[in-house]
Parts: structure tokens; sequence; C-alpha cells
């Protein structure tokens, strides 16, 4: 009969030989999607769902907006020191919008891959096609990322734009303008998600999410 002190030895035998599950390959989850989609919202949705997805901090040359704190909400930056950013090569993409220049730091993106955190990246078409691109060249980039594209009708696009009620009826058909030219690069992105309402495009986004994990290409199966 086994003293109380083997059982445990026992136990911890048991605990100790419990295979160990290898853990998640990280992820650079891109979306990009026209106004009115409803990007920002399902951004902020698949934050809160995922404690282990994380965004990178965006670079620009605009002032900040009252309650805006440099190092969380953007990096603020100056046109000289930005530039000198462009021309070292730091950013993985870099964009001007009307007037203000932004830019996502290729460093800041590898360090939370490496620290095995989820990346979310919000950046419109052209940014994405700057970011495939170069995946094609770095492995590290190629075997994280994952693209997604969210849309809706024009209709629908249109609808939520007047219901916004913050731009004038040019600005809205500007927005729809574009918007039409965005959507036809849908075919370059690995996902196309229909938005519906906010609920559904998260569970879609999420079920993407975990069906990329298990993906061969970057899972690798438990020692046996």
């Amino acid at each position: 009969m086994k003293t109380r002190s083997q059982k445990s030895e026992t136990r911890n035998q048991k605990v100790a030989r419990k295979p160990q599950k290898p853990p998640a390959p990280p992820l650079l989850i891109l979306i990009s999607a026209p106004s009115g989609a409803g990007k920002t919202t399902l951004v902020n949705l698949l934050l809160e769902a995922q404690p282990q997805m994380t965004r990178v901090i965006t670079c620009t040359t605009r002032e900040p907006r009252p309650g805006e704190k440099n190092g969380v909400d953007y990096h603020f930056l100056t046109a000289a020191d930005f530039l000198k950013r462009v021309q070292a090569g730091n950013f993985i993409e870099h964009a001007t919008v009307f007037g203000n220049s932004y830019g996502i730091l290729k460093r800041d993106l590898l360090d939370k891959l490496r620290a095995g955190k989820d990346v979310l990246l919000n950046v419109d078409v052209q940014g994405a096609a700057t970011i495939r691109a170069q995946a094609k060249t770095e492995p590290e980039l190629h075997r994280a990322l994952v693209t997604i594209f969210l849309t809706a009708t024009l209709d629908i696009l249109a609808h939520r734009l007047r219901r916004r009620g913050a731009d004038a009826e040019a600005v809205i058909q500007k927005r729809l303008a574009t918007a039409r030219q965005e959507i036809s690069q849908w075919k370059n992105f690995d996902y196309l998600v229909i938005s519906g309402d906010k609920e559904e495009d998260l569970r879609r986004a999420l079920a993407i999410v975990e069906s990329e994990k298990m993906r061969s290409a970057r899972s690798a199966a438990p020692e046996f």
C-alpha cells in the first residue's frame, strides 16, 4: 500500500508527464475597409475579445487632439524626424493624408510578434499593398500575415456615412467614389467579410483568427 508521500509523488509525475500544448503562432492581422464599413468598430471589438492581441502605435506628424497622449494614441513626430525615419527605412508602410504623414514602425511590429503577441493593423488599401509586398521578401512577416477586407454594399456605406452627420454631401460622394476603387481590390486580400451587424462581423473575424492559428504552415504537432 502506497504512503501519502508516494501517492503525492505519483501525482506529481503524472502532472509532469502531461503533454504541453505547442504555443499558438503569432499572427499579423491586417484589416482594410472603405469608409463606413465599420473597420474601427471591428478593430476595437477584436482587441477587447482577444487579450493576447495588440496594436502597433502609429507615428504621425499631425498635432495631438485634445486628450491624446504621445506614445499611447500616436507617436507624435516633427516632419523632419518623420522624414529621417522614412529615409532610414524604419517604416513598414507610410503615407501622407490631408497634409499629415502617418507610418508604422517595422521594429515595433516585429518586437510584438517576437514576443508572441498577435498584432492588429488598421490600414488603407494602399498600405495593405505595401505590407503584402514586403512580406513576400521577409519570411517572418510572410508567415504571420493574414489580410482581411471588410466592406458593405455602396448603399449601406452611404447610409452609414450620412448617419454619422460628420460630412457634407460633397465629401460623402467623394468618400463613396474612393470606396468604389478600394472595393475593387478585394481579391488581393486573404478574406472578404461582408459587414452585417457588429456582433456578426466580430464572430467572422474571430473565426478567421482561430482557423489561421491551426494552419499547418504555421503550427506544429505536439511531440509523440
